[in-house]
């Protein structure tokens, strides 16, 4: 079991997405970053905002990549090679079409399941290895609806049970920082 030294939220960068469901990785180290009493702070050399919070385990550093979805990979990429993070110390937390909202999932390894910025991590890094964490935002119901579907606000509502999958996953940080993502997931899969 290794412990988890990055965190990466993904999202777009700008007020104009700010609160879209694409957000949702990055609402969630936001939230992570509070909890912790830490800010973020820009890092060009990572193509991102950077927060370092302490823990028992050792440092972790969470990351906001400000490449654009579709480009997360560089901004990945350059963090877990300068601290020489392993994939199976990297947890990436986004937005999930196929659940729905207020389920939240962890899972280690797999594909990219279409989401554009995991395709681009998965090419970037090398592998597939890593720990995901699947915040549900639920599917419009066809193909041609997701752009705008992922591009908008979520209702009221579905963005409370958003934030309420979000603070589940809080809930199981420590099990996961120390490395305990089966743990992790049996707690958090029965909860949400």
């Amino acid at each position: 079991m290794n412990a988890i030294r990055c965190v990466v939220g993904l999202g777009n960068p700008g007020s104009k997405y700010e609160d879209t469901r694409h957000n949702a990785g990055f609402r969630f180290v936001d939230a992570l970053a509070r909890a912790h009493g830490e800010a973020f702070r820009v890092e060009n050399k990572f193509s991102g905002e950077v927060c370092r919070i302490a823990s028992p385990e050792g440092d972790c550093w969470l990351l906001k990549p400000l490449t654009y979805m579709n480009h997360s990979g560089r901004s990945v990429a350059a963090l877990c090679n300068f601290y020489r993070v392993m994939p199976g110390e990297l947890l990436v937390a986004y937005d999930e079409l196929d659940l729905a909202p207020g389920v939240v999932r962890l899972k280690t390894g797999g594909g990219h399941g279409g989401h554009n910025g995991m395709r681009d991590i998965c090419s970037a890094i090398g592998s597939r290895d890593f720990h995901r964490l699947r915040i549900g935002i639920g599917h419009p119901g066809h193909k041609e609806a997701v752009v705008g579907h992922v591009l908008s606000k979520a209702g009221k509502t579905e963005q409370q049970q958003i934030d309420e999958a979000i603070d589940a996953a809080l809930g199981v940080w420590d099990i996961v920082l120390a490395g305990d993502v089966q743990k992790a997931m049996n707690t958090l899969h029965t909860a949400t």
